[in-house]
């Protein structure tokens, strides 16, 4: 596959932007990628609101674990997929209904098919990039 080229600008302005992101496939141990950039975009001043079915209901770095994003009360600006690749379809299915503005497809993360779905829903869609490396990379200052 073809490496995704995405401007500075349009990263920059979806991190200025986004204020809620719910996180799918948050993990509660602190050695994984989805956990330490939790903490890290919480520390930034975006709320962060983890998602995971088998955590569902626990307490994770103060913020209460929803089985799923049609879980989540309030608006979503932002979805950052820490999933498979096969799984992200239905994730971004979710996200669709819900209003979200960006899919943000992690590291190693990429779906085409359900990226230009995403895209023709009116969405932003940056896949294979981490916010916790643009953040510092682009020198955005907290939100």
């Amino acid at each position: 596959m073809p490496m995704l080229a995405y401007s500075d600008e349009l990263i920059a302005r979806v991190l200025r932007e986004t204020r809620v992101i719910a996180l799918v496939g948050a993990s509660k141990n602190p050695m994984r990628p989805s956990h330490s950039v939790m903490r890290y975009l919480q520390g930034r001043g975006y709320r962060v609101i983890p998602v995971n079915p088998g955590l569902a209901g626990q307490i994770l770095l103060g913020e209460k674990v929803c089985a799923s994003l049609s879980e989540i009360a309030e608006p979503i600006d932002m979805v950052d997929v820490f999933r498979r690749s096969e799984a992200v379809p239905p994730v971004v299915d979710e996200a669709i209904a819900k209003g979200a503005k960006t899919v943000w497809l992690q590291l190693g993360v990429r779906h085409d098919a359900a990226a230009a779905r995403a895209e023709t829903a009116g969405l932003t869609v940056i896949m294979e990039r981490c916010p916790a490396i643009e953040i510092p990379r682009l020198g955005l200052p907290p939100v």
